[in-house]
């Protein structure tokens, strides 16, 4: 492992794969690592959630890895990578909490269609419920999460956020660690990887957009399968006839 991701979701964690591996430090262990292989992923991480992590069965031949589960043990693995660099992506904090609100605190927080849609999804998929109870025990439960704490406010994820990176800057070495925001570009990853800046400009990736029709659209696909072998009535509601 040559860099670990500390940033928190909604950080353009999505850009630093995408930037990592362009640069040649890929593969880069995502979220999507873990989405796309539920079931061979979340018994690994749930084992993490435990104390008792398998890293070399997590990351495989990653020698990078960015965004959630990962970024939540970044202490533990800048630990068990002693050589590896430190990347903590970072957002205003209004732009930070408005993403999150319409992202990942709104899978599990509010009145909206994304939550109620993913909770019912949870309903129907065992591995999706476990992925969702893993979720919450990293981010919100108290004592655990990194977000723990009244949420329901901007200032209160804002305040959360400033709580997370000051616990990373205070406990990553400063010859070790870089704070990034993606709005400055390639130019500061380079320098602290001392690598050759790229012609092309650092593409933005997986926007709120993006992210919604993911989740949303995953939900319904598992909805759907259900209803369309649901045991279908001879008559419709009160008795009417089925056209």
């Amino acid at each position: 492992m040559k860099v670990i991701g500390a940033g928190l979701p909604r950080t353009a964690t999505t850009t630093q794969m995408f930037a990592l591996e362009h640069l040649g430090f890929g593969p880069c262990y995502h979220m999507r690592d873990l989405l796309a292989d539920l079931e061979g992923g979340l018994p690994l991480w749930e084992d993490v959630s435990e104390g008792e992590p398998d890293w070399e069965r997590i990351f495989g031949k990653a020698v990078s890895t960015v965004d959630w589960p990962s970024a939540r043990y970044y202490a533990e693995l800048v630990e068990q990578y002693p050589e590896a660099k430190v990347l903590l992506s970072v957002r205003g904090g209004e732009e930070w909490a408005r993403s999150m609100r319409e992202t990942v605190w709104g899978m599990f927080h509010g009145d909206s269609v994304l939550h109620y849609i993913s909770d019912a999804r949870a309903v129907l998929d065992p591995l999706w419920q476990r992925y969702v109870k893993l979720m919450s025990h990293m981010n919100w439960e108290e004592g655990v999460g990194a977000l723990a704490g009244d949420t329901s406010t901007t200032a209160g994820l804002i305040a959360a956020m400033e709580r997370w990176n000051d616990s990373v800057q205070a406990t990553v070495a400063a010859e070790r660690l870089l704070v990034w925001n993606p709005s400055e570009g390639w130019e500061p990853v380079c320098e602290f990887l001392e690598v050759p800046v790229p012609a092309e400009p650092l593409p933005r990736l997986n926007d709120t957009v993006s992210f919604r029709e993911g989740i949303i659209g995953g939900a319904l696909d598992v909805v759907n399968e259900w209803w369309n072998v649901r045991e279908r009535p001879t008559s419709g509601l009160h008795g009417a006839a089925l056209s």
